[in-house]
């Protein structure tokens, strides 16, 4: 089975003849029809907001698309917050779901006035020393144990750094009613990546309903349910994507049987759904520069794991397409690789692909999240231009590739670079 890109051979040979490879290539019609179908997936909550994760593509062009299309963002840093504040969100448009949190953030924070997710009891006098307690917090939740649907384990909460106990969370909702809250919030991430339709309805019964026994028990109201991340994208051209509307359906339904009867039937949902929202949306295109022929076949990009690092970092898949050659015969076998001095740097080990030829442009798929942001500097290896394919056909460079100058940037306080720049640069 065979993967296509959003992008037609002669746009990218189009692309290429005006900014070099490697870039990340974004498709703007793939996002807007991704957020439309999640937000009337969604729909039947009157005050649902899908928070896009900033760290899985931290672009202002892709953040003001996503604002376009009636989303917020998830930040987890002071620089995405600035960013999130720079494309024009504001106040309760903006998540802070950080961890191990430096007081000047929650401080920058609170002067947003956006929604807090504490990650750990220890946070709320922390909080209130740094900027205050807010009259609405969430508080994020790790229920422990293993994630099952049926006999599959979806995921390993107990092994996450990641929320609270139930204890925990009972005696920091405590805590901060005595502190002036008036309103509390719920999140939790309980497994990364899933495609199975199951699991979202499945994080929202278990925070539904610990919303519903804490109402019960100590009188808190809550404002919102925030079901995190965690719905995730076919990689492999065998799988298929989740679909959104049976899970939007199935949450509705959790949401009637569980929070209705409560009283909370006017608590809002909220999702983080980075991958999903831009990650097919994107790809690698690099070309092939060198080919070797030792006990393996390797071709060698221009690309390496410092512009794509899921491979290396995880083992992750991601589906290659030559372009040009996508209905060719995959009748070669190769390990595609990079330039960096480490062995992981590989995109794809025995991979069967057509012949690659040097030249050929190499399409990297699904790297529209978690792609160019993990990006690195290794050996001196310098981040690629990123790229944004309109709806209407043209395209715009939305972001320039590093040159030696950013790499050494750093050093300007001391001018030891000043002399070997100025030779290079004639």
């Amino acid at each position: 089975m065979q993967k296509r890109p959003f992008a037609t051979s002669e746009k990218l040979h189009e692309i290429t003849q005006e900014i070099p490879t490697p870039y990340h290539l974004y498709d703007e019609r793939g996002i807007r029809t991704t957020a439309r179908g999640l937000l009337n997936a969604f729909a039947w909550n009157a005050g649902y907001r899908e928070y896009y994760a900033v760290k899985a593509c931290p672009n202002p062009f892709i953040l003001k698309i996503l604002k376009e299309e009636g989303c917020g963002v998830d930040c987890a840093s002071m620089a995405e917050l600035m960013l999130a504040e720079a494309c024009g969100f504001s106040g309760d448009e903006i998540m802070f779901s950080s961890n191990e949190t430096p007081g000047e953030e929650y401080e920058y924070a609170r002067r947003l006035n956006v929604n807090i997710n504490l990650d750990d009891i220890t946070h709320i006098p922390f909080l209130a020393e740094h900027g205050g307690i807010p009259e609405r917090i969430c508080l994020r939740y790790n229920p422990g144990g293993e994630l099952r649907i049926g006999s599959t384990c979806m995921g390993q909460p107990g092994a996450s750094k990641y929320g609270m106990t139930k204890q925990q969370i009972f005696s920091a909702v405590g805590q901060l009613m005595a502190m002036g809250v008036k309103q509390f919030a719920l999140h939790a991430f309980l497994a990364s990546n899933t495609i199975e339709n199951d699991y979202y309805p499945t994080n929202a019964r278990v925070l539904f309903d610990l919303a519903a026994e804490l109402h019960a028990a100590l009188g808190a109201d809550f404002y919102m349910i925030n079901l995190s991340g965690g719905v995730g994208i076919p990689y492999r051209p065998e799988e298929r994507m989740p679909d959104i509307q049976k899970i939007g359906a199935a949450v509705q339904r959790a949401f009637e049987e569980a929070l209705v009867p409560a009283g909370l039937g006017h608590v809002r949902i909220a999702t983080e759904l980075g991958r999903y929202m831009t990650g097919p949306n994107g790809c690698l295109v690099a070309t092939a520069i060198h080919k070797k022929h030792i006990y393996k076949e390797y071709v060698g990009l221009d690309a390496c794991a410092a512009n794509l690092m899921r491979p290396a970092m995880y083992g992750a898949y991601h589906h290659i397409t030559v372009a040009g050659k996508e209905d060719a015969l995959c009748d070669h076998v190769y390990d595609v690789v990079g330039s960096l001095c480490e062995n992981n740097d590989k995109f794809a080990i025995d991979r069967a692909l057509p012949r690659i030829d040097i030249g050929d442009l190499i399409v990297i798929h699904d790297t529209g999240a978690h792609g160019f942001s993990m990006g690195y500097n290794y050996n001196g290896r310098l981040r690629s231009a990123e790229v944004l394919l309109r709806e209407d056909g043209s395209f715009q460079m939305i972001r320039r590739a590093e040159t030696v100058r950013d790499y050494f940037a750093t050093f300007d306080f001391c001018g030891v670079m000043d002399g070997v720049l100025a030779r290079a640069e004639k």
